[in-house]
């Protein structure tokens, strides 16, 4: 795990991405790669495109400057960096960058801005890339690596190649709990094989089964607050109907609640 990318783009939430970045290439001695998107204008031109035209100039022209005002903090962080210009949807040139990453850094959500909506940002780089995502609330001003994690278990598949592919994080952390909420299907992988995975990883780790509860999110989130979680890692997006249906809607509404950096695997 040495390839972070992140997405740059002047937002409300760029700053929360950045810094959350920042960290995470420090903790792995890694790499940040930076793709600026410039967003294409999502509009009905009557002008033969004259319309288009200059909305696209004058999101380069912002882009530029947010360019002109982040490349030196890079420069003074002292991490290996890269910096790639594109121009298109948010997903998209978000997506094209991450075939080649290990993490990418988005938000869960902009609280106070509508636009640009980041959960489907997110959602859409999830559903396109095998990179893992973090996820950050426009609130987060780091990742505290070394920190707890919790591990929200339900004994997909999706849920153990996310922990998979999050082993080499998860092993920096002081503390690793394995949570499920309710019970999980015959086929599905217990919460006990994926500990012992981890465990030969190095990784401290224990496991809890809680009871079922009205509202798996909401139990999650009580639970890493109790646990004083640094963040959260889970399986995101489910195809099953039944699984899509219950983790699914877990996934939505951790993205738009959540209060801690999500690490999420699709």
């Amino acid at each position: 795990m040495k390839n972070i990318l992140l997405l740059v783009h002047d937002d409300a939430g760029q700053e929360a991405r950045l810094q959350a970045a920042l960290d995470l290439t420090r903790a792995v001695s890694g790499h940040l790669a930076c793709v600026d998107a410039v967003q294409m204008p999502a509009i009905i031109d009557s002008y033969g495109g004259a319309g288009t035209a200059m909305l696209l100039e004058e999101a380069r022209s912002r882009e530029g400057e947010n360019k002109a005002r982040t490349q030196p903090r890079l420069v003074a962080e002292g991490v290996s960096w890269s910096w790639t210009d594109s121009i298109g949807s948010l997903p998209e040139c978000v997506a094209d960058a991450a075939r080649t990453a290990d993490l990418v850094v988005l938000n869960s959500c902009l609280d106070a801005f509508p636009a640009p909506d980041m959960r489907y940002v997110t959602t859409e780089v999830l559903k396109r890339s095998r990179a893992l995502v973090v996820a950050v609330p426009d609130s987060c001003r780091g990742f505290d690596a070394a920190g707890k994690a919790l591990v929200a278990w339900d004994g997909s598949e999706r849920a153990m190649a996310t922990v998979q592919r999050a082993t080499p994080l998860l092993s920096l952390a002081s503390e690793v709990k394995l949570y499920q909420v309710g019970e999980i299907g015959e086929r599905d992988i217990p919460a006990e094989d994926a500990a012992t995975y981890l465990s030969r990883h190095g990784v401290n780790i224990d496991v809890e089964i809680a009871p079922p509860a009205d509202s798996i999110a909401v139990a999650i989130r009580m639970e890493a607050e109790r646990f004083g979680a640094a963040y959260l890692v889970m399986g995101a997006y489910s195809h099953g109907p039944v699984r899509e249906a219950l983790f699914g809607g877990v996934t939505r509404a951790m993205l738009s609640a959540c209060s801690l950096p999500l690490v999420l695997g699709h």
